[in-house]
This record gives C-alpha cells, sequence and structure tokens, in this order.
C-alpha cells in the first residue's frame, strides 16, 4: 500500500448517497473522520440516509448545487461508481485538483488481507461468486466485495491478516483507482460496453486495463488468451501473466479440451475438472471456471480444494439461470445479459430453439453482431423497452424477420408462451440495461421469474 490509514487526509467529500455512498459514510465513521455528503437530488430525503447510515451524529449535506467554497477544506472526494466524471460536481473537484477516489480505494487502503480482484465485460459475477466460494472453502476469513453489490467499505475494516478479499471491480470503479493493488487481478475480455459513459472504445479499454496498472513481478494477471486486446496487453505487465483459452492448448496456463479444464504448469497438464462434474452450461462458463482456478490456484490455493468448491458451484440468480419448465418449454432468466457480448453467450448456452426476450434501455450499442448469431437459434425476438426499435432496424437491415414487439414483460411472457413449442427454450437475455422498465436487473429478472413460475404446467 502507498500508505497507511494513519496517514489518511481528515475531510472527505462524499458524492453519491446510494448504497456505496452510505458504506463509505459508514466506514469514516467507525475511522472518526470527518466528512460531507452531495447527492444532485435537491429533494433527498437526508433523514433517510442518516438512518441508513445508523448515526445520530451530525452529518452536513449538499444537495443539488455544490459551491467553490463548498470545496475549500475538502482533502479527498470518494465518487459513487454511478456519478460519471464529467458531472459539474465532478468537474469542479476536479479543476480543484482535489484527489478523487472510487470507495473501491478508501476500503483497499484499510485492507490487511490478500485482494483478488476480476474485472471484464462479462462473465465477472460467475468468475467473482466461484473464486469467492473456492477461496472461502480454503480460508473462513474471506470478503466478498464490489460490484456484486456489496459495497468493499462496507467490510473492509473486518478484514485480518492472512485472510482474502474476493472483488469484482466495475470500468466505473476503474476510473478512480490510485493505489488498489490485488496481489492477483484476471481481466475476463474486453468488448463494447457502456460506450455512453466512456465516450469512446480505446477509453473503455484502457480502464479495463488499468486494474494491473500497480502490480509487479510478485503479483499475478489472469488473461483470457483469445481476446487480441489482452494478448498484445499482457507484453506491457510487469506482473507474471496466466493466460486460459476456451479454444486451444496452451504450454503454459489453463485450457479447455475434451471436456476438461487442464493446468499446464512446468511441462505437466493436469486435469483440474471435467464438464460432467460442473452445474454449469456453456463454453463461457468454462471461461469463467478457468479464471477462477486460475486465480486462486496462484493466489496458493491447493488443487483439490479448487476442485471440490467447483463441483458444489451453481450458476448465479439472473445469469442463464434456469427457472422453470412449462409444459415441456424450459425457461431461462438472464437479466444480468445487460450488453451483447454477454447475449451472444447466453443464445450460444441454448440446447434447443429459443424464444428470445430483449431489450431495455440505450447504452448505445451495436446489435449486429448479435442478431447474427440468432438466425438458426431464435425462432422468435420479443422486443421491449427503449431499444426496441433501434434494435429492429438492426434486424431489418441484417435480415432477421421473426420479430414483434411488447409493451411489458407481462405481454413478453404471454407471447412466448404461445410461440414456444415442447422442447424450446425460452430465454431473457436483453443486451440492453434494464433502466428505463425496471429498477435494475434483478427486479427485471425477478418479474421473469415470477411470471414464468405462474404459468400453467
Amino acid at each position: 500500500m502507498a500508505f497507511s490509514g494513519e496517514q489518511l487526509m481528515e475531510n472527505y467529500l462524499i458524492v453519491g448517497a446510494g448504497r456505496s455512498g452510505i458504506a463509505a459514510a459508514q466506514m469514516l465513521l467507525k475511522l472518526n473522520k470527518n466528512f460531507i455528503i452531495y447527492d444532485g437530488n435537491k429533494d433527498l430525503n437526508t433523514s433517510q440516509v442518516l438512518e441508513k447510515i445508523g448515526t445520530n451524529k451530525p452529518v452536513s449535506f449538499i444537495l443539488d448545487e455544490i459551491s467553490e467554497n463548498d470545496l475549500r477544506e475538502i482533502s479527498v472526494c470518494v465518487v459513487s461508481p454511478g456519478v460519471p466524471l464529467d458531472t459539474p460536481v465532478m468537474k469542479a473537484v476536479i479543476q480543484k485538483n482535489i484527489p478523487v477516489w472510487s470507495e473501491i480505494e478508501l476500503a483497499y487502503l484499510y485492507d490487511k488481507g490478500t485482494v483478488l480482484a476480476i474485472t471484464g465485460t462479462n462473465g465477472k459475477t460467475t468468475t467473482t461468486s466461484l473464486t469467492y466460494e473456492i477461496t472461502k472453502a480454503f480460508c473462513e476469513k474471506t470478503l466478498l466485495v464490489g460490484n456484486i453489490e456489496i459495497p468493499y467499505t462496507g467490510l473492509a475494516l473486518e478484514s485480518v491478516e492472512g485472510g482474502f478479499t474476493v472483488a469484482e471491480i466495475s470500468s466505473f470503479q476503474l476510473e478512480t483507482m490510485v493505489t488498489f493493488k490485488p496481489h492477483v487481478c484476471a481481466i475476463l475480455n474486453i468488448t463494447p460496453d457502456h460506450l455512453d459513459r466512456h465516450k469512446s472504445m480505446e477509453n473503455y479499454k484502457n480502464i479495463k486495463k488499468s486494474i494491473a496498472k500497480n502490480q509487479d513481478e510478485n503479483d499475478f494477471c489472469v488473461l483470457n488468451y483469445e481476446d487480441e486486446v489482452l494478448r498484445n496487453f499482457s507484453k506491457e505487465l510487469k506482473s507474471r501473466v496466466v493466460f486460459f483459452s476456451s479454444e486451444r492448448e496452451l504450454d503454459e496456463g489453463l485450457y479447455f479440451k475434451n471436456g476438461c479444464v487442464i493446468l499446464a504448469e512446468n511441462g505437466e497438464q493436469i486435469v483440474v475438472i471435467k464438464e460432467d462434474e460442473v452445474n454449469l452450461v456453456g463454453k463461457h462458463n468454462f471461461e469463467n471456471i478457468m479464471s477462477a482456478v486460475a486465480i486462486t490456484y496462484y493466489a496458493g490455493i491447493p488443487l483439490d480444494v479448487i476442485r471440490e468448491a467447483t463441483r458444489k458451484f451453481v450458476a448465479v440468480e439472473h445469469r442463464i439461470e434456469y427457472t422453470a419448465t412449462k409444459k415441456g418449454v424450459k425457461y431461462y432468466n438472464d437479466s444480468k445479459g445487460t450488453n451483447t457480448d454477454a447475449a451472444i453467450k447466453a443464445i450460444d448456452a441454448m440446447p434447443s430453439e429459443t424464444v428470445l426476450i430483449a431489450g431495455g434501455y440505450d447504452k448505445k450499442s451495436d446489435y449486429g453482431e448479435w442478431i447474427s448469431h440468432l438466425h438458426g437459434k431464435c425462432k422468435l425476438l420479443i422486443l421491449i423497452g427503449q431499444t426496441a426499435q433501434n434494435i429492429a432496424a438492426a434486424c431489418d437491415e441484417a435480415g432477421f424477420s421473426p420479430y414483434v414487439f411488447a409493451d411489458s414483460m407481462e405481454e413478453a411472457v404471454s407471447i412466448a408462451q404461445k410461440s414456444a413449442k415442447s422442447g424450446d427454450c425460452v430465454l431473457l437475455s436483453p443486451a440492453c440495461a434494464s433502466w428505463g422498465m425496471f429498477k435494475s436487473y434483478q427486479q427485471r429478472g425477478n418479474i421473469f421469474k415470477d411470471l414464468v413460475r405462474s404459468l400453467e404446467d
């Protein structure tokens, strides 16, 4: 670490009063640090925020606009991941040369354990969850934090020497990392996503790659060999690179061959686990398994522990999650498939002809490659949300005609039920964020599951 907790500056500005901001406030209270909370919502119920923080101490709030005078005594700004750096408040902070940290950075400075961190466009949550289950099976003193809906600042002070922290890290969180230095990190893949925020693919790539920027020769970086960006990036790294591949045999690293995950090391090829031993489906999930195996193995966890925990692991909720079989039709919830690359992996994992429900909030994605994967696999595409017309236009351009529109998830599920026959699959894999129609991808997935389970058997 660059410096210890005792050396940290005293006056903090927390930007954003959501889950991350509240956790950061709770942590700073425990450390007896001074802070102010800013939120852009001028009608924010500050009493509710204080109740969530769990304090009766006086806390200062700034709402809507912030002045130069408000920033005069601020030493550090802790920004929530949902707040873009080009908002007026963040521009004002940056102009004053105030250090900007994510709550991940703040938490990391107090973490006493070994940090294992995962990023990538797709597969983060499954890989992080499996990495956590393996690590916890080896060491009870393991924390699970980050973009997986558990703020790091909420648990960092519980870390202990000899323990582990497994962190899912998003591009939004990586934008404001300073000293964050995981002992083992993984970049699973980099495909277009969040371009509405990051403005260009080049910016997005560089932000993702920054997870390894502070690593040295004693650390490890796990990379997908089949991602050309990452293969080239490996040449820039100071840390030891560990590749995984689902397409070819590697001399060193992890690869998938003949239904087996194999570890190649020092001239040996060791079978880690076989396809029929795990509960996950789809090639992409074996990439996730290989990533988790690599992360934990190079963190010092024995292979027998890795094998046993991987055998027990089940799919993450909302990620190609089997929901029910109704009249011979299998229904799958992939609400976490919020970009086209994730949605491609989901449709490729379906075992039979599929009725697909897709659409949602517009992240300025290109739908061409995704639609090309639907030919011969998707018998009907049901479009919902803000992007429905844009996706329909892309379908017309690609010559994919079996699509219809639905005004709600209820209507979409009803159409899917009528269109699917016994032996088919119905898949919710939106290729878009949930905002607009739903509060979150979790709410979207839960509504889909409730509707499916209420269908007649």
